[in-house]
C-alpha cells in the first residue's frame, strides 16, 4: 500500500493513497486510465469505478458458480453463500419488513450487501481500492435506498397517504408549521446517515493503517525500533478491518430495511 516514493521522511502520502484515481496504480507501475466525455460531462473511469466493476465481474461469477449445482445439502462457498442469505432473510429481513413483505425486497437487500461487502474487501487486497470509502460512491448507495424506501412508502401507502403518515396522530394543528419541515427534514437526514457512516468508516480504518506505515518512514533512523510496533499495530488494524467490512455491510443493509419497513409499516 506503499509508494516508495513516498520514503523521504515526511511519511506516506496517505491522502494520495485514499483519493480516487485517473490512474491504476500497481506499486511502481502506474497505468492510465481511459478518459471520456459525454455532452460535457466528465465520464472518464477511474480506479474506484473499476474497482466497482471488479466488485460487479466477482460477484456475478462467483454467485453463478456457487447457484450452479442446486441440491438439498449444498456444501463448500454455496454453503457460505446460503449462509449469508438466510441470515439477511432471517435477521435483517423479515423483523423489520414482516413476512410478506421480506420476499419482495430480498433481491435488493441481498444485491446491496454483497455489493458494499465485496468493495470494502477489495481495498485489504494488494493494490486494490476501497470505492465505499469515496463519498460519491456512498451517497449514489444511499440515494438508491431512499428511492426503495420513498417508492415502496408511496406504493403501499399512497402518495398523499404516505406523507400524512410522517406526522404523528393527534398532533394539533398549531404545531403542524413546525413539525412538518421537522419530519421532512428528518426524513432526508436518512440516506445522509446511510452515506456518511459508510463513507467515514471505511476510510477511517485505511487512513490509521497507513498513518501506522508512514511511522516506519518518519523515524527511520529508528527504523529497526518503530518498524515491529508500527507492523504490529497495521496487522492488528487490518485484521479489525476486514471485520468492519462485513459489519458496515451488515450496517448498511440493516438501516435501509429498517427504513423500508418504517416507509411500508407508518403509524397513523
Amino acid at each position: 500500500m506503499a509508494d516508495t516514493a513516498a520514503e523521504s521522511g515526511e511519511g506516506l502520502d496517505i491522502l494520495g493513497h485514499v483519493v480516487d484515481h485517473h490512474e491504476l496504480h500497481l506499486g511502481p507501475l502506474h497505468i492510465p486510465l481511459p478518459h471520456l466525455e459525454l455532452f460535457g460531462i466528465d465520464m472518464s473511469i477511474t480506479g474506484h469505478l473499476l474497482m466497482m466493476w471488479i466488485a460487479s465481474l466477482f460477484l456475478i461469477i462467483t454467485l453463478a458458480i456457487s447457484t450452479k449445482r442446486r441440491g438439498l445439502v449444498p456444501s463448500g462457498f454455496a454453503n457460505a453463500i446460503e449462509a449469508l442469505a438466510v441470515f439477511i432473510r432471517d435477521d435483517v429481513a423479515v423483523p423489520n419488513l414482516g413476512e410478506k413483505d421480506a420476499p419482495k425486497y430480498m433481491p435488493f437487500l441481498m444485491t446491496v450487501f454483497f455489493f458494499i461487502l465485496s468493495c470494502n474487501l477489495l481495498g485489504l487486497i494488494p493494490f486494490g481500492q476501497t470505492p465505499t470509502g469515496n463519498i460519491n460512491v456512498t451517497a449514489t448507495l444511499a440515494v438508491i435506498s431512499f428511492v426503495m424506501m420513498l417508492s415502496g412508502g408511496i406504493k403501499h401507502n399512497g402518495l398523499f397517504g404516505f406523507f400524512r403518515g410522517l406526522i404523528p396522530g393527534g398532533l394539533p394543528v398549531a404545531l403542524l408549521p413546525l413539525m412538518i419541515p421537522l419530519e421532512l427534514l428528518g426524513l432526508l437526514t436518512k440516506p445522509f446517515a446511510l452515506c456518511i457512516r459508510l463513507f467515514a468508516n471505511m476510510l477511517a480504518g485505511h487512513v490509521v493503517i497507513l498513518s501506522l506505515i508512514s511511522l516506519i518512514f518518519i523515524f527511520k533512523e529508528l527504523v529497526f525500533v518503530v518498524a515491529p510496533v508500527a507492523i504490529g499495530f497495521a496487522l492488528a488494524m487490518y485484521m479489525l478491518e476486514i471485520f468492519v467490512g462485513f459489519l458496515q455491510a451488515y450496517v448498511f443493509t440493516l438501516l435501509t430495511a429498517l427504513f423500508i419497513g418504517l416507509s411500508i409499516h407508518q403509524e397513523h
